[in-house]
């Protein structure tokens, strides 16, 4: 799959003439971006692009997690393709939305963002279940709950994006090279990035420890109008 800038007629006649930098940061292996009129539509084949134990014994991606409680799937035994569409300049909303179970964003990495639950009940009950990175499957899709360590640790890294069309950063705040400290509910606040020296709204893992060990990638609620990954 590859990451492209292909311009393409909205029902408007409007057309979104290029891609945020920040999708240049997306594994082009993994998922496919483009422009479609006032959207960006993001596809992905649901893979991440990284070791873990959940790619299963044998893999050339395998890495041995002795300290990991599997479930019982591992990455090749499912198709988690999916689909994202969201607005290519998306705004703040009028009200909050709560995320729900399943996806809720899409990693640089082409795997998926969920939530603080897990089944209907707190991430706690199954941390066990995380890899080093902070991902583990069920039901169906590779994803990830906590901070993804194999690519960003305590730092201003890209994350993915969230189904709302906002970019998710790492801890740190490009704009002081330091921890935020003017984020709101979501744990978004407006400043420039590495991607755009333009003021724009964009959400951080926050810097509070969950279980006295794990900063989660998002438990707050989406600031902009979220769309359904499918």
């Amino acid at each position: 799959m590859a990451n492209s800038c292909k311009d393409r007629e909205s029902a408007e006649g409007e057309i979104v003439s290029e891609l945020h930098p920040a999708f240049a940061e997306f594994d082009p292996e993994n998922t496919e971006i483009y422009l479609d009129g006032y959207n960006v539509v993001v596809e992905t084949n649901g893979l991440p692009n990284h070791k873990t134990v959940y790619w299963g014994l044998g893999h050339e991606l395998y890495q041995a997690e002795p300290n990991v409680q599997l479930t019982p799937s591992i990455i090749p035994n499912f198709n988690g393709a999916a689909t994202l569409r969201v607005a290519a300049n998306p705004e703040i909303a009028s009200s909050t939305t709560s995320t729900s179970l399943g996806a809720i964003g899409i990693a640089i990495s082409g795997a998926y963002i969920f939530n603080d639950q897990e089944g209907n009940g707190p991430l706690g009950q199954a941390a066990s279940s995380l890899d080093y990175t902070g991902g583990h499957i069920g039901p169906g899709q590779y994803h990830y709950h906590l901070e993804p360590k194999a690519w960003t640790n305590d730092d201003e890294n890209l994350v993915g994006i969230m189904a709302d069309g906002f970019f998710l950063y790492g801890r740190k705040c490009h704009a002081t090279g330091d921890h935020p400290t003017d984020l709101d509910e979501s744990g978004g606040h407006s400043t420039f990035t590495q991607h755009s020296p333009d003021i724009e709204y964009h959400y951080h893992i926050e810097n509070e420890l969950y279980l006295n060990q794990y900063y989660l990638l998002f438990a707050g609620r989406y600031q902009g109008t979220p769309s359904r990954i499918n």
